[in-house]
């Protein structure tokens, strides 16, 4: 792998000297296209440059490299080139500048909304959302990139794609106690699955989320919504989600904790609870014993 790297920094630096000698004395955007044959030459010797760091694992390096070449594309007026290079250049800079990565990103995202690639932009900001979401755990942006996702996707009818990403919102707005937004995409969510017969099964677990947070903000309009949602999926009703639900308010009403535990503990044993439904029912359960139920 050392005889890629040195062979990748030999093909940087005669890249550099191609360029260097393009544009002659001139310097400029003339001189760059007067010298496109040794341009194309060097965009080679950058591509190869890319591949040789990859090979040898020198992610900073590629990252480098592609930018380059991707900087060169967009000089030449090849948009689409020089985004999927800024998306290459971003992929290596994942695994050792998530910043950089989301620079190189957001770089190719303006060229694929400029081009009317939405799809393409949307998928982008879905990466950038994840990469602030498991690498730079900065949430309150991952919220926003995972929203402008949802938006392109749903603007090109892959309403699919928009609320998986939707929901991740979601999740993250009611773990920030924003629970009227939470609610607001789940109702919206399990209303478009419910449009679907492949996704109808699905809406149960939206409602169920839904209601969850409901819970943590008040039990008259937890016990709205379920009516709501019975009515608009009579197979809720008979769903286990449902059952815990009605028999988890009736414990509010009663005030009785070891009831509630209980019976979460029966579901879990059946259905295992991950942790965000972990940390809803103990905010829900919280409320128990306390001055009001809020």
């Amino acid at each position: 792998m050392a005889d890629a790297e040195q062979k990748a920094m030999q093909l940087m630096a005669e890249a550099e000297k191609k360029l260097s000698s393009s544009k002659g004395f001139l310097g400029s955007l003339f001189g760059f296209f007067s010298g496109s044959s040794k341009v194309d030459e060097a965009m080679d010797l950058y591509q190869q440059a890319a591949n040789k760091f990859k090979m040898a694992k020198k992610w900073s390096a590629a990252a480098h490299a592609f930018t380059e070449l991707a900087s060169l594309h967009a000089k030449a007026g090849s948009r689409l080139d020089a985004a999927t290079n800024y998306v290459e250049a971003g992929n290596c800079y994942k695994k050792t500048d998530p910043n950089e990565s989301v620079n190189c990103l957001l770089k190719a995202i303006e060229i694929y909304t400029d081009m009317g690639k939405f799809v393409m932009a949307a998928k982008h900001h879905q990466s950038i959302a994840e990469i602030y979401e498991t690498e730079v755990a900065d949430i309150e942006k991952a919220i926003q990139h995972f929203e402008q996702a949802s938006d392109y996707f749903r603007g090109e009818e892959n309403n699919s794609s928009s609320n998986k990403c939707l929901l991740k919102v979601a999740m993250y707005a009611a773990q920030m106690e924003n629970y009227e937004k939470a609610i607001q995409i789940y109702e919206q969510v399990a209303t478009s699955s419910l449009e679907s017969s492949l996704l109808k099964y699905s809406a149960k677990e939206y409602m169920f989320r839904a209601t969850l947070c409901h819970l943590c903000v008040d039990l008259t309009n937890a016990k709205i919504a379920v009516e709501k949602y019975e009515e608009m999926y009579p197979a809720f009703q008979d769903s286990r989600e449902c059952k815990l639900l009605k028999a988890l308010m009736t414990h509010l009403e009663e005030q009785n904790v070891d009831a509630f535990t209980d019976t979460v503990k029966d579901y879990d044993s059946i259905s295992r609870l991950d942790q965000w439904y972990t940390t809803m029912l103990l905010r829900i359960k919280k409320t128990i014993n306390a001055e009001d139920i809020c």
